[in-house]
């Protein structure tokens, strides 16, 4: 079957898709019949059980064997030609009868049934379904037909094939016990043979094609040896039917006289059809539904899936992504940098374990758009724990990331005034006095405590002492260069941390904030207030930020007993 090949990806998206529902797979491996799963490079994908106990082999047997290693050398040529007519489009699918190799060496007859399944976009091949019934007994019966009809008709009786016999010369048909018994009619009961009385046993959507078909069998054109359809039963339900019949006799002018058949009840093999369909189809559905982006990929992390969140997502088509590396079409960075992410479906596969996304990461759309992204990639495994490729889940996380963002900046800021509070300022005292030790670098720290502010409170009101508090904060922050640390203690209380700064200069930016300060001319309610502020300095030591606190706490002290609206520093 070297005409079966097709694209690799494109076999392990859809394949890998069906067996995700466990319910899927007990179907298809609860199959009366032996189904097989043909790969691009004409190669067993998968076989169910009752395919390899049919074949005598255990499962895994045919691991990295061809479809060829499969057919009875002397049939391949033929199981080929009928391949090119189903890969060139011109039948969509065909039953051919042949012979498999089994494991004893011996070869087995079966009627087998093999359908393509297409790319739904680009209408090309992606991988074949091959459905095996044993009629190894029914052709035994056949060959020996010559020697004794009643021998083969013994035969096909016992193996659960129905047979019937078509005698075109005069319309007569036989009808065998296990015809009759499959379908509940009683044995000695009259069966009217007239093509017009099959005909209202058949489901009606069945009967103008299994008319034609019949009439083509009957005229001995080739190709129309098989025919499936559903004929009610005498208990009233419809039963799926596989009818195989040729020509065995004809005319001298060449004519079909004669036509000779079995039935075989295939009922439960269109069921386990039927709900692999429904399965497929309810998988479709919910990928499609969920809130969450979906994209799956082969073992060498293409692209093989992606549903319609996914593609909102990352801009990106299905039909443009398929294929394309995970890298290409998933583009994640961290927002702090800018800087590409690790590839999580890369390292899944190289893993063959999960992997989550890295906080603080954003996808970055086709469309140059963004938004923040979180998400595990999942490798897909077959039973025998090999990887055949990863499934990507992944959201839209960008409100969660703000809350994120907004509650960091509430948990380290003051809220009146936007400043750092004193947790994030003992964090940066901490670090500068490793860094007077450790880099001997040389910081200074001023405490700032705010003079005749008590009034403001007390007589127009706390919400004009917020509002003071407001602008002496921005007062402070533009008194300071970019590199300097402001933050606010509590109450009227704030600290400046002036990196890399000598006492000197410390003393000249103190200054100006003092300064700064003197000169708001607050109005309230038509009222207006003047205030101050007095400032202490300390040199940072290393490894000291109580004593450094202290000390310039100490020096305010001596500013305000000095008579406020001044700075002094330690050892003055």
């Amino acid at each position: 079957m070297g005409n079966l090949r097709v694209q690799h990806q494109q076999e392990d998206r859809v394949f890998r898709l069906d067996q995700s529902d466990g319910l899927l797979r007990k179907i298809m491996e609860s199959a009366a019949v032996g189904m097989v799963l043909i790969g691009p490079d004409d190669r067993f994908m998968w076989t169910n059980r009752a395919f390899d106990a049919m074949l005598g082999h255990q499962p895994g047997d045919w691991s990295g064997k061809s479809a060829d290693d499969m057919v009875f050398e002397d049939d391949q040529q033929a199981v080929r030609l009928r391949v090119a007519q189903m890969m060139r489009g011109e039948i969509e699918d065909f039953s051919i009868d042949c012979r498999l190799c089994h494991s004893d060496g011996t070869p087995l007859w079966v009627l087998g049934t093999a359908s393509v399944v297409r790319n739904d976009a680009t209408g090309e091949p992606l991988y074949s379904i091959v459905q095996m019934v044993n009629i190894d007994k029914q052709k035994r019966a056949e060959a020996a037909l010559a020697a004794s009809e009643s021998r083969w008709n013994f035969a096909l009786e016992s193996a659960g094939q129905g047979v019937w016999d078509h005698d075109i010369r005069t319309d007569d048909i036989y009808y065998s016990s296990m015809w009759r018994k499959m379908r509940g009619i009683p044995a000695g009961e009259y069966v009217n043979p007239a093509q017009s009385d099959w005909l209202t046993r058949l489901h009606p959507d069945d009967v103008p094609r299994a008319l034609a078909h019949s009439t083509k069998q009957g005229l001995g054109e080739d190709g129309y040896d098989t025919l499936e359809y559903r004929e009610r039963h005498r208990d009233g339900h419809y039963m799926w039917i596989l009818s195989r019949g040729k020509a065995v006799e004809w005319d001298s002018e060449g004519n079909a006289v004669r036509t000779v058949g079995t039935d075989t009840d295939i009922t439960r093999l269109k069921l386990a059809e039927a709900h692999l369909a429904e399965e497929k189809e309810r998988l479709r559905v919910t990928l499609d539904s969920i809130g969450d982006g979906v994209i799956s990929t082969d073992s060498d992390g293409r692209v093989q899936f992606m549903n319609p969140v996914a593609e909102a997502l990352t801009g990106w088509a299905e039909a443009d992504a398929m294929e394309r590396p995970i890298g290409e079409v998933f583009v994640a960075k961290f927002e702090a940098t800018g800087e590409p992410a690790d590839d999580i479906v890369v390292e899944c596969l190289r893993a063959a374990a999960p992997r989550h996304t890295e906080s603080d990461l954003i996808l970055a759309s086709r469309h140059g758009t963004g938004c923040g992204v979180s998400g595990i990639a999942s490798p897909v495994r077959t039973e025998d724990g090999r990887t055949i490729g990863a499934v990507l889940v992944f959201k839209d996380v960008t409100d969660d990331q703000e809350v994120q963002r907004k509650l960091a900046h509430s948990a380290n800021h003051d809220m009146l005034t936007g400043l750092p509070n004193r947790s994030s300022f003992g964090l940066a005292l901490t670090e500068a006095c490793r860094q007077a030790g450790d880099e001997q670098r040389a910081h200074a720290l001023c405490f700032i405590d705010l003079d005749r502010f008590k009034p403001v409170n007390d007589t127009a009101g706390h919400a004009a002492g917020d509002a003071l508090l407001q602008k002496v904060a921005q007062i402070i922050r533009g008194c300071c260069r970019i590199n300097d640390f402001a933050a606010r203690l509590g109450g009227d209380e704030f600290v400046v941390l002036l990196a890399d700064c000598s006492m000197v200069n410390a003393r000249l930016v103190a200054q100006k904030i003092v300064d700064a300060i003197a000169r708001i001319d607050f109005a309230w309610n038509g009222a207006h207030y003047v205030i101050g502020a007095s400032i202490g300095i300390a040199p940072v030591l290393p490894d000291a930020e109580r004593d450094v606190l202290a000390m310039a706490d100490a020096a305010c002290y001596g500013a305000k007993a000095q008579g406020r609206g001044r700075v002094v520093a330690t050892g003055d």
